[in-house]
């Protein structure tokens, strides 16, 4: 594609290479090695959340450069930077997990504000763990410019004891050890194989289930999110999204045209029918916020519902992410999944066509084991379910996929802290049958909304998955398993129902009505929230300060500005 077939006159950077007032600019962009026909044409922010804190983010590096290899080969420039991450699974478990919901947050403003300070006129992300995939997602969304998304790829399983690992085995290994289940050393054994590769955690957790959102929603090549990090594969993915982001920007195809509401339910399905994270439940509305769409955790929690499961991935199945890949991957999930018109298949999607028009031609394996056709589900409904009642109007969610029980009653355990919650679950200081709170970790009174995947696991690796059930204004790592419920609204720092519980009193969880409630009149809620006090807040300053202060519910995604529908004028359009 030739540069000339570009008009410079409507793009972003014209502001800051074209005409005598560019000429300071421009002497930048010399002094940085680049010629005069570079400057001439579109520029590309090829952007990364690489960094050495984690496996997740290793290889993005290297498919930068193929991404903009792709960008030149196609008549754009590309200038890439990069964004922070925080990676959970070293944030888990501690203080540190504070800082990974509001990590989506910078990641968006920051893209946000390299894009806008710069003038580029097309983006190109790379993302691999958990909260970098919607933060990138998002800013794409906000700046509505012509952007492809691209996953960095999944981690390679490990192999213990002639089984397939991930991190989480590790995770629940340290249950095991601490009621003397697996000793020091076979402990030392596990953590050293886990994880023999660069790459997202392997299981359906969090960075899958976005993954495999953006190839839904359109905002990924199709295929592109399958092929495991350390596969030569990746880099040609990654060529073909620099040189298919050219296309969009000679188009004029903006990430708004992409992102639409059909879209949006086409990626909560994906969803639910592979079993994906309760994150998914905050991701979703906070990218449709972006775009000025309505699309709260009701109504994704509503399509979770009448979604088939089909995926059997782990935490809850038996596969990881790989193994789907090899099975047929994401194209063929998403064929089964209109076939049954469970999808939109008229959505524009990145390649300039259509869901439909991309799944041409595309066959069911039925020589594997990893998915199920539409019509044979491993149950009819999503792995995913939302519930609501008094004790939470706001809604709650919990992930189903693979759970043997769809209903728990116990009286309450009440915890002010995850901290507490651990040290109890180490110290067996808990009951069979008992509903264990945590509260005061919600977006607002964490601040930060903390996933707890140490206390899961231990619980479950101490055999007591599913027989006790957590209930939280916080969140769940996508890795979590056993009878979880997350996101409780209103939270505990607002006066939230969850925030009145006393150790004792009756809660009832049924996931198969969507119910979830505590065994108290109104009268006696009322009469508590005229005697509750607000908790102290944890921080005084710096940025979970700031994040406490702005931050919304869960319920809308726990975003922190108006969104597209107060927006006054779209970046593209500068």
């Amino acid at each position: 594609m030739d540069a000339k077939t570009f008009d410079k006159s409507r793009l972003p950077s014209r502001h800051v290479s074209v005409g005598p007032a560019s000429a300071p600019h421009r002497s930048y962009y010399y002094a940085m090695g680049m010629t005069e026909a570079e400057i001439a044409r579109p520029f590309v922010g090829v952007v990364t959340t690489w960094n050495e804190a984690a496996p997740c983010n290793i290889a993005l590096a290297r498919q930068a450069q193929a991404a903009k290899k792709g960008v030149k080969a196609a008549g754009g420039t590309p200038r890439e930077f990069t964004t922070i991450t925080v990676t959970d699974g070293i944030a888990m478990g501690h203080e540190g997990m504070k800082s990974s919901l509001v990590s989506r947050e910078v990641i968006a403003d920051s893209v946000e504000l390299t894009v806008r300070g710069h003038c580029y006129d097309a983006l190109v992300g790379l993302a691999g763990c958990d909260k970098s995939l919607p933060g990138l997602m998002m800013a794409m969304v906000r700046l509505n410019v012509p952007s492809v998304f691209l996953y960095g790829g999944s981690i390679l399983p490990g192999r213990f004891r002639n089984r397939d690992v991930t991190v989480v085995d590790v995770f629940e290994a340290v249950g095991r050890h601490s009621v003397g289940a697996m000793d020091d050393a076979t402990l030392h054994e596990l953590e050293c194989v886990a994880c023999p590769s660069a790459g997202s955690c392997g299981g359906q957790f969090t960075a899958n289930t976005m993954a495999c959102v953006a190839e839904a929603m359109g905002l990924a090549l199709p295929g592109s999110g399958g092929a495991p990090a350390p596969y030569d594969s990746r880099d040609s993915y990654a060529e073909a999204a620099g040189e298919q982001v050219m296309y969009l920007v000679a188009q004029n195809i903006r990430a708004r045209d992409i992102i639409t509401r059909e879209a949006l339910e086409n990626a909560a399905v994906v969803v639910a029918a592979t079993g994906g994270s309760t994150n998914a439940g905050l991701h979703l509305p906070a990218i449709a916020h972006e775009a000025g769409i309505d699309f709260d955790l009701h109504e994704v929690c509503a399509i979770f519902r009448r979604t088939p499961y089909l995926a059997d991935l782990k935490p809850g199945g038996r596969y990881v992410a790989k193994d789907m890949w090899e099975a047929g991957g994401m194209t063929m999930l998403l064929k089964t999944l209109l076939d049954g018109g469970f999808l939109h298949g008229d959505c524009l999607t990145v390649t300039g066509r259509t869901m439909r028009e991309n799944l041409e031609g595309v066959v069911f394996n039925e020589g594997q084991d990893v998915m199920r056709p539409h019509d044979r589900p491993l149950s009819p409904t999503g792995g995913v379910v939302g519930l609501r009642g008094n004790l939470a109007p706001q809604g709650a969610i919990v992930k189903v996929a693979g759970l043997k029980r769809l209903t728990f009653s116990g009286p309450a355990h009440v915890f002010e802290c995850e901290e507490d919650a651990f040290r109890a679950v180490q110290e067996r200081a808990y009951k069979e049958g008992e509903v264990l709170i945590i509260r005061n970790e919600g977006p607002r009174g964490g601040p930060g909304m903390r996933e707890m995947l140490s206390t899961t696991s231990a619980i479950y690796g101490q055999g007591m998955g599913e027989k006790v059930a957590l209930v939280t204004d916080g969140r769940f790592s996508g890795g979590t398993r056993g009878f979880c419920i997350g996101h409780v609204g209103p939270e505990a720092a607002v006066g939230g129902p969850i925030g009145l519980l006393r150790d004792g009193d009756i809660i009832d969880i049924d996931a198969e009505k969507g119910l979830i409630a505590v065994r108290l009149t109104e009268a006696e809620l009322a009469s508590r929230r005229q005697a509750w006090r607000s908790p102290r807040p944890n921080f005084g300053s710096g940025t979970l300060w700031k994040y406490a202060q702005i931050v919304g519910d869960a319920e809308k995604g726990a975003v922190t500005h108006p969104g597209g529908k107060a927006e006054l004028r779209c970046y593209a359009d500068i």
